[in-house]
Formats: structure tokens, sequence, C-alpha cells
């Protein structure tokens, strides 16, 4: 009890009336006792502020795995990918190089196959170029003297021409006519023959559709040089003399 006109003290509260009674008293935060409702409030939301803030971050992390393992997915994917595709293009890269190769090989032997001609053949081949030139024994002599004059690629462009004209699949001819145009006729090639500007302009536009009859032009001219250059000189040269020499001899003892 207390006396009348004393405060009340701690613990209890005054009644309506005026009279004390003895009720507890909540204590404020940080004495003994519990805590009041607006700061247990206060302290659940910071809780929940504080789990909300935790929430997205775990969730970004779990994204960032997420990406990761899906970036090193399409990474194997596209590392996959990408080695069956430069598999299958150096396969038919390969398979181009080969083609071209067994072309250039089976193309042009080093010499033609032919019977030893005969006298009246070789007397022949003084009487015109085209006569020399339709043989191929008359061929492989005139060859083996262009050889000796550095100018064989001037046979050999001819005799690609030739051959050309007899395909008729179109691959074929597409091919063929590509490697003449490396072999013969561009500038970077050791083998490139001699024509004037106007014969490759028009093998220049036949390239963008290539046929028997592309390099037309540049054979004429070639077989051209050939009759008015070289054709003279072999018909004066040791190889020429010689081989009639050996079969007139022949010619005598039988």
């Amino acid at each position: 009890m207390r006396m009348p006109g004393e405060p009340p003290s701690l613990g209890e509260e005054p009644t309506a009336n005026g009279c004390d009674q003895g009720k507890d008293f909540h204590l404020p935060p940080g004495t003994d006792g519990e805590i009041p409702m607006g700061s247990e409030r206060m302290e659940m939301r910071k809780r929940q502020m504080s789990v909300a803030q935790e929430t997205p971050s775990s969730t970004q992390a779990q994204h960032g795995i997420g990406n990761r393992a899906s970036n090193a997915c399409c990474f194997c994917w596209c590392c996959c990918c990408s080695c069956s595709c430069l598999t299958v293009r150096n396969q038919d890269e390969e398979r181009a190089r080969r083609t071209s190769h067994e072309l250039r090989a089976e193309s042009i032997p080093n010499c033609e196959e032919s019977p030893t001609p005969t006298l009246e053949e070789v007397n022949a081949w003084a009487q015109s170029f085209d006569k020399l030139m339709i043989t191929p024994a008359g061929r492989n002599a005139f060859r083996e003297f262009l050889r000796t004059e550095f100018s064989e690629e001037n046979m050999l462009f001819w005799m690609a021409c030739e051959e050309l004209k007899q395909e008729s699949n179109k691959s074929v001819i597409e091919e063929k006519a590509r490697l003449i145009y490396e072999d013969y006729i561009s500038i970077l090639s050791p083998k490139e023959v001699s024509l004037d500007s106007r014969v490759r302009e028009v093998i220049n536009r036949n390239m963008l559709e290539p046929s028997q009859h592309t390099f037309d032009d540049a054979q004429l001219q070639i077989y051209t040089l050939m009759h008015r250059d070289s054709y003279p000189r072999f018909m004066n040269s040791a190889i020429y003399k010689d081989l009639l020499q050996s079969l007139s001899e022949k010619s005598i003892k039988a």
C-alpha cells in the first residue's frame, strides 16, 4: 500500500477511482521482462526483411549456377557441333583435293601411247604442222622438243583443252576447267601460257559457266604460236633429224 498522493510505484498503475491495484506493468525493452507488442512487430518485420534480402541473393546465386551450367552445356554442344562441322568440312576439302590431284595425274601422261612412227609418217610431219599434231607419235616428238626449249606448257595446255572437249559430265567439265585455269591461265602459275588480254577476258567470262569450249580461243592462239614459232625450229632440230635418219637406215636395211 502507498499513502494518498504518493505516485504509483513501478509495476503498479492507477485505477479509474483513484484506488491503486497491484497490477504487473510490462518493462520497456532492455530491462527484464517481456518486449512490448510494437517492438515485437518491428523485430518480426526486420527478420522478414532480412529473409527477403537473403532470398533474392540465394536465388541469384542459383540462377548464376544454372546459367553457368547452361552455358557450359551450350559451350560443350557448340564445341561438339563445331568439331563435327570442321570434320565434315575437312573431309570435303580432302575429297576435293584428292579429286583434283587424280584429275591432274590422269589428264595428261608424260608420253602418249603410240606405235613407232613409220618413215612415211615422219616425212609427212615436214609437210604441215597439222599432220604433225594429228598423230600421237608426232605430238610426242614435238613435245620432247618443246621440253628442251622450256615451253612444254604450250603442248600440255593444248592437249588439256582437247580432253576437255571430250567430256560430257557437267561436274567433271567444271573441275577440269578450273584445273586448266589454275595450271595454264593464272598469272601465279609457273606453267602460265602466253595469251593476249582479249583472250584472257573471254576466258574470264566463260569461267562463270564453264563448258567444253571455255578455252577455244586460247587453244587456237597457242596452236598458232607453236605453228609459227616452235614448229620451224623443230623441223631443224636434232630430235627430228635423228629420228628421220634412224627410220631411213632401218628402211634401207629392210
